[in-house]
């Protein structure tokens, strides 16, 4: 089987040898060998991955080297208020988290920059997270926030980096800020998941669209990359429903001789995160039906390559979901700034 490129993705734990070293005992494995250092747990509903990548670890994994915060609600609806409000405190609490080195003050100035096309909703929470900023900013003014949406290439002509470091050059911001749209390869993040960054960002990237980084090296000044993943390559789609028909099946055969099956009165729905016999359907569907996910991926990878169009997947209430990823956005950044200036006093 032919090796497909799993570089499809701007979450740090979904880098093909982070997902590859899910257990504890492999996490180790890889903190010692190749510099990357994976933490993980829980917060009420929400799910927290960090990751330190050192420079041994950059050339592992493809990913800078650097701090990766990644938080997630897995079972997050677009009219799930509990949910949103956790996921807004974490996201307050680990703003504050990675910025823990940068001195913010009353004379701070911090540059926002909203990434995106804002004519493509699935590509448009940072000039939506801009349009929040301003509304907040006209009912409780603020002389720390400096925000802006340069748009993209495709309609400017020129560079969004060019734009961003002309504007650090001028403005000399103690820290720049830039919220944009990210891809996933797992359909479950799609919406329900931010990650942060001390990385900088390379717009585009995850789309295979990539332009000249937005970064440290590059500005002058540290770069947070704030990014909700809102788009996911068709491909996943098809691999995640598969397994989801596979996996189904299997646990509905394994629960028929079971007595908890035989007293069912009513339809019986599987567990999604048991563990079910995937020999059990073996006979009905042959070998391919007990790889795993990741194995059926990369065969649907490998029959689509020749394909001239790459179709990306975004769910249809995105509209509604980037509305509410703006709003938590700006609301969790003046939150933020109000905390770090006032214990600067």
């Amino acid at each position: 089987m032919i090796e497909v490129n799993w570089s499809r993705t701007d979450l740090i734990d979904e880098a093909q040898e982070v997902v590859e070293h899910q257990t504890k005992q492999q996490k180790e494995k890889l903190d010692k060998s190749s510099g990357v250092n994976i933490e993980e747990f829980n917060e009420g509903r929400v799910k927290i991955t960090r990751v330190e990548v050192d420079q041994n670890g950059q050339e592992q994994i493809g990913k800078k080297e650097g701090k990766y915060i990644t938080l997630s609600v897995p079972t997050l609806t677009i009219d799930d208020n509990n949910g949103f409000e956790q996921l807004e405190k974490a996201f307050t609490k680990y703003l504050d988290d990675i910025h823990q080195d940068i001195d913010i003050n009353e004379d701070s100035k911090i540059l926002v920059v909203g990434l995106g096309n804002k004519t493509i909703t699935p590509d448009a929470v940072g000039p939506f997270a801009i349009d929040a900023m301003q509304t907040e900013q006209s009912e409780n003014p603020s002389d720390h926030f400096i925000m802006y949406a340069p748009g993209v290439t495709g309609q400017t002509g020129f560079e969004t980096s060019d734009f961003i470091q002309a504007l650090t050059e001028k403005i000399k911001p103690t820290l720049v800020l830039v919220i944009d749209a990210l891809a996933t390869r797992g359909s479950s993040r799609l919406c329900k998941t931010i990650q942060i960054t001390d990385t900088g960002i390379h717009p585009g990237s995850g789309v295979g669209n990539q332009r000249t980084e937005v970064s440290k090296e590059v500005m002058g000044v540290p770069v947070t990359a704030i990014g909700v993943p809102t788009v996911v390559d068709a491909t996943v789609i098809i691999a995640d429903a598969i397994d989801n028909v596979f996996r189904s099946i299997a646990a509905r055969i394994e629960e028929k001789n079971k007595p908890s099956g035989k007293l069912s009165v009513r339809s019986w729905t599987p567990d999604p995160n048991a563990q079910v016999n995937l020999d059990l359907i073996k006979p009905i569907f042959g070998e391919w039906s007990t790889w795993s996910t990741n194995d059926r991926l990369q065969l649907f990878e490998e029959a689509f390559a020749s394909h001239p169009e790459r179709l990306i997947v975004t769910p249809k209430e995105v509209d509604v979901w980037i509305t509410k990823y703006s709003l938590l956005i700006s609301k969790s950044l003046f939150n933020w700034l109000d905390h770090k200036v006032k214990k600067a006093k």
